[in-house]
């Protein structure tokens, strides 16, 4: 890596967790993808072959989510003959709606949307003044808008986790960063091995340049690049999980739209590579996997002839409980997304399934410092009528300022004059999970006065750029004369931290056979999109732990 941060994020690969905004029904955009051909993305999802999970079954290995780390892990334990099963608490994603598609459209959201809610909560709330959230069936959909104290975090539910609803921003932090990320984590190791690994894996690509830069729906990034520039801020291109030779075939009208009709946030039915596509096609085609949707796990303890009961309640698309579950298993890797390993481990901890977890279960809690805003650009500035869901570039002022900005699309099909941002800022504050036992539920004790550091961090880019320019802050975009997109998260980290709650490769301490393989791992901040850096990690771990513990 060069000392350059620009060359070194081209070269490297940035991983971004997707967000954005649509209109009519706009939305912002959530976030979080072996090697995968160009034909194979240009289909729409693949459909991941499921089968029931029977009370009484036993399984050498049992994965807990369908994200990025239990993709690895699954990939990867089956190509070491172990047998798997996948247990997914969402969807299988796998059968069209009315509309003859997988996925809802960004700009109108359906019973397919959002999970469990009888309203929308889109992470972009207002447009020109109107409010944009509207009144849908409940149902088992796709983005999943959870609410805690002071924040609500964004997740993807479904076979694919969230490489279902980010904008596959696939981001390699700069190597002298990494330091302050993973500390206990061998640096040179993860640059020449595993983020490489991870990044053929997942399928990341960059953008062919010279399309680029005469490519309509690109306008908003090239606006954001020139600005960017003009206040002396580094530019940076990013990879992506996006099949770049589709979207040419879309903007040149040869095949159906997907990231130009603005499909991210519900999901994206054709270009994008996500998980299902990437690391699940080759579990699959192992032999070795087994995938069961629409269940969710309950409970872990020590079965009493070794390995572990796991108890798994099977739910049907309105969240109710169909019926209850019983299964054992050797090992259990939980991969259920930074938020619901830190939750179920939380629980277990605290009502006795799994009393000897250490006091680190639940603690070490981030939001990747995620905050939004956007500008009102001069009408010599327009950003473009048409603009693609996948995002390409960001502003780095993280030596500087603590920021990383992607230059993220607004894709409402109308011309905006507005420039669109969401933040990944250094910030200190890390929330705990804890066990509520007059309640049955596990709260985090976020505080949302914390976002004022991000916010603080965010102005340095964007306070300047306005001075510069002659710009103004846009005050539509998240209620009432609100700047900043302060409520939320896309990219939620830790709660069970690598060599805290677990050993440095992911085994929590006190039980053998089990692991923590995911987000939680990882302390809160990436300084990038985080999914490549999950990835790498669970590359990194699975390796050792099918050497030394299967």
């Amino acid at each position: 890596m060069s000392g350059n941060p620009l060359s070194d994020m081209e070269s490297s690969g940035v991983s971004r967790r997707r967000f954005l905004a649509g209109t009519g029904s706009l939305l912002g955009a959530a976030a979080l993808a072996g090697t995968i051909t160009s034909a194979q993305a240009d289909t729409g999802p693949t459909a991941i072959p499921t089968s029931p999970l029977p009370t009484g079954t036993h399984v050498p290995a049992l994965v807990i989510g369908t994200g990025y780390g239990g993709s690895v892990a699954a990939l990867r334990l089956a190509r070491a003959g172990v047998d798997v099963h996948m247990v997914e608490m969402g969807m299988a994603w796998d059968t069209p709606g009315p509309d003859g598609k997988i996925f809802a459209n960004t700009t109108r959201p359906d019973y397919r949307s959002f999970w469990l809610r009888t309203r929308t909560k889109q992470p972009l709330s207002n447009f020109l003044g109107f409010p944009l959230d509207k009144d849908v069936p409940r149902h088992t959909g796709i983005l999943d808008a959870e609410d805690f104290a002071g924040i609500t975090v964004y997740q993807g539910r479904g076979v694919g986790g969230g490489s279902l609803v980010n904008g596959g921003m696939a981001v390699t932090p700069r190597r002298e960063n990494f330091a302050a990320i993973l500390p206990t984590v061998d640096t040179a190791e993860m640059y020449a091995t595993y983020y490489p690994r991870a990044n053929a894996g997942l399928g990341v690509t960059s953008v062919d340049r010279t399309w680029w830069e005469n490519a309509s729906c690109y306008q908003y990034a090239r606006v954001g690049r020139k600005h960017a520039e003009r206040s002396g801020f580094p530019f940076v291109f990013v990879p992506n999980v996006y099949d770049w030779d589709y979207m040419k075939q879309e903007a040149a009208g040869a095949v159906p739209r997907s990231a130009l009709d603005g499909e991210v946030i519900y999901g994206n039915n054709a270009g994008k590579k996500n998980l299902q596509k990437t690391y699940l096609a080759q579990a699959a085609a192992t032999g070795r996997v087994a995938v069961t949707a629409l269940h969710k796990v309950t409970s872990v303890t020590p079965a009493p002839g070794g390995g572990y009961t796991v108890a798994v309640d099977q739910i049907d698309t309105t969240g109710a409980t169909l019926t209850s579950k019983t299964v054992t298993a050797d090992k259990v890797f939980f991969a259920a997304g930074s938020v619901g390993t830190s939750k179920l481990l939380t629980r277990l901890k605290a009502t006795g399934a799994l009393p000897a977890l250490n006091d680190q279960i639940g603690k070490g809690w981030g939001d990747n410092g995620n905050v939004m805003c956007g500008r009102a650009n001069h009408m010599w500035d327009a950003t473009g009528k048409l603009q693609s869901a996948m995002p390409t570039a960001g502003i780095d002022n993280w030596d500087a300022g603590g920021a990383f900005a992607e230059v993220a699309p607004l894709p409402t099909g109308i011309e905006t004059y507005a420039s669109f941002y969401l933040s990944i800022t250094k910030t200190p504050h890390r929330a705990e999970f804890t066990w509520n036992p007059a309640t049955g539920t596990v709260d985090l004790n976020w505080d949302r006065a914390w976002k004022q550091t991000s916010i603080d961090a965010a102005k340095t880019i964007f306070d300047k750029i306005n001075a510069k320019e002659g710009t103004i802050y846009r005050t539509d975009l998240f209620g009432l004369y609100k700047i900043w997109g302060d409520h939320l998260t896309y990219h939620p980290l830790g709660g069970a931290v690598l060599d805290r709650a677990t050993d440095n490769h992911g085994r929590l301490h006190g039980y053998d056979g089990l692991y923590v393989i995911d987000g939680a791992l990882i302390p809160g901040n990436t300084s990038v999109n985080p999914f490549v850096t999950i990835t790498a990690l669970a590359e990194r771990n699975i390796e050792r732990i099918v050497a030394e513990d299967f």
